[in-house]
């Protein structure tokens, strides 16, 4: 008997698929928001690059008070200097990214590309585990595949790119992801009779 072919494993598989058709649904309007909103992306790229910018800028910010504020009250922990200090730094990029948006961008679209990269692996490496799941897992695949294509676009074409790279590659993404989503809810209540 294999790994695959144990009673755990198959009890799981059917406990997944199974939880996935109850909320088929839920999967669907997830992927058609998502997809919406990288239609709406691609068709103002500039703006939605400011947007996504000026965003990234609030985590940041939001993030490093958040984490000072817990510090302060823990000084006692191990590398508390260490994680002030980082907490601090998150705070002053944070700062910068929200005061000057256009100097930003470039700073962002590198990290972005970075990001398309780590989401391009996970994407592809998610889908060929969904292939035991649901008869569209080529769409997650081909979903990670664009995004390792888009990283590879965005760094060929800086730092001229950078204006509008941001928010169209953002809207592609979004797009695909939204897509992929959306098949795989549509299949899930067949797939799920097949468990």
């Amino acid at each position: 008997m294999t790994v695959q072919d144990s009673p755990d494993l198959s009890d799981l598989k059917a406990k997944a698929a199974s939880a996935i058709a109850a909320h088929w649904k839920m999967f669907l309007a997830e992927g058609v928001l998502i997809l919406v909103l990288g239609l709406l992306a691609i068709a103002q790229p500039v703006f939605s690059s400011l947007a996504v910018e000026i965003f990234v800028g609030w985590l940041f910010f939001v993030g490093g008070v958040a984490r000072t504020v817990m510090l302060v009250r823990t000084k006692h922990l191990p590398g508390y200097w260490w994680s002030l200090l980082g907490a601090v730094l998150a705070i002053v990029v944070g700062l910068v990214l929200v005061a000057q948006p256009v100097q930003g961008i470039l700073s962002l679209t590198i990290a972005l590309t970075a990001i398309f990269v780590v989401e391009g692996v996970s994407a592809i490496f998610a889908g060929l585990d969904y292939r035991h799941h649901s008869s569209n897992w080529g769409w997650l695949l081909f979903s990670g595949v664009i995004d390792l294509a888009l990283a590879g676009l965005i760094w060929q074409g800086l730092p001229s790119t950078a204006a509008w790279a941001v928010g169209l590659l953002a809207g592609v993404n979004l797009v695909f992801l939204g897509w992929a989503i959306v098949m795989l809810a549509l299949s899930a209540p067949r797939e799920a009779d097949k468990v």
